[in-house]
């Protein structure tokens, strides 16, 4: 069985040891009102349960500035903030809040940090996670129009299209099934 193979291993998040816990070291040096002996994941849990989204959206972006000052590479501060198991996820865990926060000036605040990271330091995150290479069946017309986007911008390709995958997609500019 190669990677390529579907099997019924569920998937799990993998841990960085240099990074994992650079959002819990955020959170536990901010004033949150919880006792030492909370972890920075419960305080999340015990946050969004209690505080109107609103808040929250206030709140993920002070996390998010916290964690921009440290300095991370660009996929820490992607898989912290804004990956799977990242900060924004849990304060705003089910879809429609997800699809909500996306829609605010905090996501794209975020984003922006995100943005300016991956200008910043760009070798030093190709050390931290291991990369994925992905097919993606596409006409050729829209390979030319990225490939001449990519050209008109001076950048190459893959960052393009990295950048263009950060972005937020609605539900309504997805094809029906």
């Amino acid at each position: 069985m190669n990677e390529f193979t579907n099997n019924s291993t569920p998937y799990q998040q993998p841990t960085y040891p240099q990074t994992a816990n650079l959002r819990d070291q955020v959170l536990a040096s901010q004033s949150t009102g919880f006792s030492e002996n909370t972890s920075a994941s419960q305080a999340i849990a015990d946050f969004t349960s209690t505080i109107p989204a609103q808040e929250r959206k206030s709140e993920a972006l002070r996390i998010a500035n916290e964690m921009y000052r440290q300095g991370p590479d660009w996929v820490t501060f992607f898989r912290e903030v804004l990956g799977v198991e990242g900060t924004i996820r849990k304060l705003f865990s089910t879809p429609e809040e997800m699809g909500g926060f996306e829609e605010t000036e905090q996501y794209a605040e975020i984003q922006k940090m995100l943005a300016k990271l991956r200008e910043k330091n760009r070798s030093q995150a190709e050390n931290i996670e291991p990369t994925r290479v992905i097919t993606v069946r596409l006409p050729k017309s829209l390979h030319e129009s990225l490939k001449s986007e990519a050209h008109d911008k001076q950048t190459s390709m893959n960052k393009l299209c990295i950048s263009k995958l950060l972005q937020v997609i609605t539900k309504g500019l997805l094809p029906a099934e």
